[in-house]
């Protein structure tokens, strides 16, 4: 673009003033708004090029070249203006004018030395990526610059924080083919870099390319590769690439390593893989650290191995390794999650006396312990105690107290939790109107359980399917199946359904509301929605047939859920075979009783009864009595009252626990 020559004129004399100020105050107070249009020159009547009156601008005014005395000799008529005043004029020019043209005659007048420290200031100088890159590629066509690990990695970090991977990943390639050295350090950073992006599988190729030409890695570079596995969920690499590690024997497995893989089987519930390895650590001469302690005793709680797990906890306290505030977290859930209430409320005092202060979220922990013990004194003792001890309770502890209040149906006392809470500051999260909303409609409070659902979308919250779901079946069990239907189009409607549970309620009040119809259908766009149909899902549609007198389509529906790959469950049997004891009789009853026993399925008290009623009620009493001397065999108690709501019993859909997607 063409630039006005007069405005360009008094362009130039401002920023000879400019100049002059600069040379008394030195770089500082830099802020002349200058217009970015100067990429293309412009040649005036002198024949001068605008790019040259540039580069004049931030000249170093002690540079005096003779007349007829090229620019080399230059340095030796001026004062030596030092590296950082000659690179902070390029640099201006580079933000003031990007990279082109001017910038590229600049480096010319300003006799840069372009090389390797030079570049690494460009690349770490506030302008754009896109300047970066090009004087990064322009600088790599200089005769005396070779660029090497301390210039390629400067700008693969920057165009990852730009979040330009592919250009990233083409100057990994390109640092790997070049001859520069790539020592463990830098194979390190590049994997941790790849793994930051989610380029899992290029992490993995980079690092054996690497290994395989001229790099050993080091136990750090191994658990930067170990990070990114475990992150991604690639579990089997995790395991190939620690037996690799160990076959080699060229790097072996530090204290870090084994926190990471410990860990790893923890998490797939691979116990005694995880021992194994706690073991080997201390074969090997390394001490265990609290995080590799904590983690395993977890796994073995996971696992309900409570003694194995304690016994643990006391080896870390005979070997005066004193457990922290998360070995303390860990052991008292564990405890917790076994009924063993007393237990964990001692060690809680342990732990104090032991001089180990708890926090929130341990705190939290020994409240819903509480909670679900049904404790409520000990709940509201624990919280009073919370700010005495340094733990101000937050949101989350006070969801953990409506939570205890509302299992001990006291929904009013939840209530009242929840207008102290607000009035304490703390704001209600959307898991906090989901308790809430859920208790109120298992107490009957409909009507209060609709307005919180309004009050949650006046602050803006996104609908909670949670909350949807349980006003959905609190509505439905009312008998109110217009209002479920509306509610559950609002949700689709803000394309908040991704779980399957909330299809599986509607599903099952539509089969109840004899619209059998409607639940094949809203069955179907489930699937279309890429909604997977659980074995809930299934077992609420195959009780609907089956309600419906349409057994024949319940058990064409139990082959299909087995042709998806979704196991049925007990329940799945049951209603089918209730179905069959209603249009089959007695022999298809028995057939398909036998037929569960040999599938694996173990029939339960209502399978048992529901083919003895059919048998009593046909007159087939001999086969009754030998049916029930099998239920006695089997532990299940004889129920002479034929069951007439069992299909009500065996096909509904599990009470929804509050959850947020």
């Amino acid at each position: 673009m063409k630039i006005n020559l007069e405005a360009r004129r008094a362009f130039l004399t401002s920023s000879a003033i400019f100049r002059s100020s600069q040379s008394h105050s030195g770089s500082h107070g830099f802020d002349a708004k200058i217009p970015n249009t100067t990429t293309t020159t412009t040649n005036d009547n002198n024949g001068r090029t605008f790019s040259q009156d540039i580069v004049q601008m931030f000249r170093d005014p002690s540079l005096k070249t003779k007349p007829g005395e090229p620019n080399s000799m230059a340095r030796f008529h001026r004062r030596s203006p030092s590296i950082r005043e000659t690179d902070e004029r390029f640099f201006k020019i580079l933000r003031i004018f990007k990279w082109g043209p001017d910038a590229e005659k600049a480096t010319e007048v300003l006799l840069l030395n372009i090389d390797h420290r030079l570049v690494r200031e460009v690349l770490n100088l506030d302008v754009e990526i896109g300047v970066k890159l090009q004087f990064f590629k322009w600088a790599a066509k200089k005769k005396n610059l070779v660029h090497d690990c301390c210039t390629y990695m400067p700008l693969i970090r920057r165009l990852a924080e730009a979040g330009l991977v592919g250009e990233m990943w083409q100057t990994i390639l390109q640092m790997v083919k070049s001859d520069c050295r790539i020592n463990p350090s830098v194979l390190s950073e590049l994997v941790r870099i790849l793994g930051k992006v989610k380029m899992v599988e290029k992490a993995c190729v980079l690092f054996y390319r690497i290994k395989a030409s001229r790099c050993k890695p080091s136990v750090y570079a191994y658990n930067c590769l170990f990070s990114v596995l475990i992150r991604a969920n690639c579990h089997d690499k995790v395991q190939e690439l620690y037996k690799e590690m160990c076959s080699e024997g060229k790097c072996l497995p530090d204290t870090v390593t084994y926190t990471m893989l410990i860990a790893n089987f923890g998490k797939l519930g691979h116990v005694d893989s995880a021992i194994n390895l706690f073991k080997e650590m201390r074969e090997n001469g390394l001490q265990p650290s609290a995080k590799i302690y904590t983690s395993l005793m977890g796994t073995l709680f996971k696992s309900s191995r409570y003694g194995e797990a304690l016994k643990l906890f006391q080896e870390m306290r005979d070997k005066r390794f004193p457990p922290n505030v998360f070995t303390y977290t860990e052991v008292i859930n564990g405890l917790g999650k076994a009924g063993r209430v007393q237990e964990a409320l001692r060690m809680f005092q342990d732990m104090q006396k032991d001089g180990c202060s708890p926090d929130v979220i341990l705190f939290n922990k020994l409240i819903d312990i509480l909670g679900n013990a049904g404790q409520l004194d000990s709940v509201f003792k624990l919280f009073g105690e919370m700010e005495s001890l340094g733990c101000t309770p937050t949101v989350v502890t006070y969801n953990s107290v409506m939570e205890a209040l509302f299992k001990a149906k006291n929904a009013s006392g939840a209530l009242k939790w929840f207008e102290g809470m607000k009035e304490k500051g703390i704001h209600p999260s959307p898991f906090t109107y989901s308790i809430l909303i859920a208790g109120l409609c298992k107490t009957n409070r409909l009507e209060k359980a609709l307005m919180l659902l309004e009050e949650m979308d006046e602050k803006g919250f996104p609908p909670c399917p949670a909350a949807y779901c349980s006003l959905i079946d609190a509505l439905g069990k009312a008998h109110r199946y217009d209002a479920a239907v509306e509610l559950f189009k609002e949700l689709i409607e803000n394309g908040n359904i991704s779980s399957s549970r909330i299809y599986a309620v509607m599903i099952k009040h539509l089969g109840k509301a004899n619209r059998i119809d409607a639940a094949i259908e809203l069955f179907g766009e489930m699937q279309q929605r890429g909604c997977i149909p659980d074995v809930y899902s299934y077992n609420a549609l195959m009780s609907g047939l089956v309600r419906a007198s349409r057994v024949d389509e319940a058990h064409t529906w139990l082959k299909k859920m087995q042709e998806k790959g979704c196991k049925p469950d007990l329940s799945s049997h049951n209603i089918i075979l209730h179905g069959l004891s209603k249009v089959g009789g007695p022999t298809e009853a028995f057939k398909m009783l036998e037929k569960m026993k040999t599938s694996g399925i173990q029939p339960d008290a209502v399978s048992y009864n529901t083919v003895l009623g059919v048998l009593s009620n046909a007159g087939m009493f001999e086969e009754a009595v030998k049916l029930m001397k099998e239920m006695s065999s089997k532990g299940f108690s004889y129920d002479v009252i034929t069951y007439s709501s069992i299909l009500e019993a065996v096909g509904r859909v599990d009470e929804c626990k509050p959850f947020i997607d």
